[in-house]
């Protein structure tokens, strides 16, 4: 029996993900768990595993697609389920040009196993041509510019992107089959074209310019990834429509240092201070659930784990994996996750599991020298902890100015779930663990 591979929710508001790519081709031999397709969300590009064994078939979503979450996008098929043409067919992107360009995929000749682009590329350029025959029985006159364009080897999407960046696509050189302009070639020309006046001027090498389109008023509009474009709607949804407040407290790291050079100096691991405070802030949410809980539909939701997500920066925004079950993990175990996460998220292969059901977020900016800074709440937590750096300050001790190495720590919490009473109570938690470490041995 078929099995069919869903585009999975990563989150209670996503709507949608992108398909960057299949890792597997249609027609193909798939193992359960193993990679299938890379999605990209509002959290960040994630590998979907497969969900059976057997032969990846029935492929419905193209990279580049925008798919409504819940959609089937493809099948695993039983090795007796799969026939001559019925489990290869035709590929992804043929299939999306066919049907944009309304061709009945079995008028489509193809050399190999299924239908390729190129196939249907070639059909397409065959009836064009076909078509200009019949009108130069009618024309004596030569061919118009619009003709010319239209008898131009090009793939549909690259025919729309000529036209609404109002580019010759007879001018455009094609790196796709028989010559044929593919949309990248659009774009590169219009990236090349965008970048030549500063090239010329001696501003800057036109490889270190980053794809752009001049907006006409002598600025480029820089293209932003769906995760960075997400993350700009989700946080001005979160800013305007979650009521933020912030509690500060600056605490004395003298012990957190030192138990972080004791740990060092006994864990095969490079134990880091935001580990530390994976781990003081996980034992803090066990004592205090009604932080560790989220706003819903009028009603106050306890997560029952505590999750800690991690906020981490890449190119194509910001990206949060989460710890799972951190309460129950020790030191070692907490840095091993980490480094393994943040390599994914670096490298664009976290997976689904890797960024869900985070019950409270850490975001740490002490690496780039920022003292203290108010953060977003990561919806639908209720609550996110901002860290700034360790820097040494005069502060009293024992009613005497001493010069101590202090860290400063904000909590931003969503008024609906988390009162000032039980925000302070938390941060008052998490600001003794810090400052006197042993107590996470109580």
């Amino acid at each position: 029996m078929a099995t069919d591979v869903i585009l999975p929710a990563l989150g209670m508001s996503q709507d949608t993900g992108k398909i960057i790519q299949w890792l597997k081709a249609e027609g193909e031999q798939v193992v359960k768990g193993e990679p299938l397709v890379e999605i990209e969300t509002d959290k960040a590009t994630v590998e979907i595993e497969a969900p059976a064994n057997g032969v990846l078939a029935r492929v419905s979503a193209a990279a580049g697609e925008d798919i409504p979450v819940g959609q089937v996008i493809a099948a695993i098929l039983a090795p007796e389920e799969v026939g001559n043409k019925t489990g290869a067919g035709a590929s992804p992107l043929a299939s999306r040009i066919a049907a944009e360009n309304k061709v009945d995929l079995n008028q489509v000749k193809s050399a190999g196993r299924r239908i390729q682009k190129a196939d249907v590329l070639t059909y397409l350029q065959n009836r064009e041509n076909a078509d200009a025959n019949v009108g130069t029985r009618f024309m004596a006159s030569a061919p118009s510019a619009s003709a010319t364009a239209r008898l131009t080897r090009a793939s549909p999407k690259a025919r729309r992107l000529a036209f609404e960046q109002g580019r010759d696509l007879a001018a455009i050189k094609g790196t796709g089959p028989q010559g044929a302009v593919l949309a990248a070639d659009v774009l590169a020309a219009t990236a090349q074209a965008t970048a030549r006046p500063a090239e010329l001027a001696g501003v800057v090498d036109a490889a270190e310019m980053p794809v752009a389109m001049a907006n006409g008023a002598g600025e480029n509009d820089l293209a932003v990834s769906n995760i960075w474009r997400i993350m700009a709607e989700r946080t001005t949804q979160g800013w305007t429509s979650v009521p933020h407040f912030y509690l500060v407290r600056e605490v004395n790291v003298s012990r957190l240092i030192s138990w972080r050079e004791q740990v060092l100096k006994r864990s095969a691991e490079k134990i880091t201070y935001t580990d530390l405070l994976v781990k003081i802030v996980a034992a803090a949410l066990r004592m205090h659930p009604r932080v560790n809980a989220s706003w819903h539909e009028g009603r106050i939701i306890l997560k029952q784990a505590v999750n800690v997500g991690l906020a981490v920066a890449v190119e194509e925004g910001l990206v949060v994996p989460v710890i799972q079950q951190a309460d129950t993990l020790g030191l070692g175990e907490i840095a091993r996750r980490r480094v393994e996460l943040v390599a994914k998220a670096q490298a664009g292969k976290l997976r689904p599991q890797d960024i869900s059901d985070g019950t409270f977020t850490i975001s740490n900016l002490g690496m780039y020298n920022v003292d203290a800074f108010n953060a977003i709440i990561n919806q639908p937590q209720a609550a996110i902890l901002a860290v700034g750096r360790i820097a040494e300050r005069v502060v009293p001790v024992n009613g005497q100015p001493a010069v101590q190495p202090m860290m400063v720590l904000t909590l931003s919490c969503d008024h609906r779930a988390v009162d000032g009473a039980r925000g302070a109570q938390f941060l008052d938690t998490v600001a003794t663990l810090v400052e006197e470490p042993l107590g996470l041995l109580a």
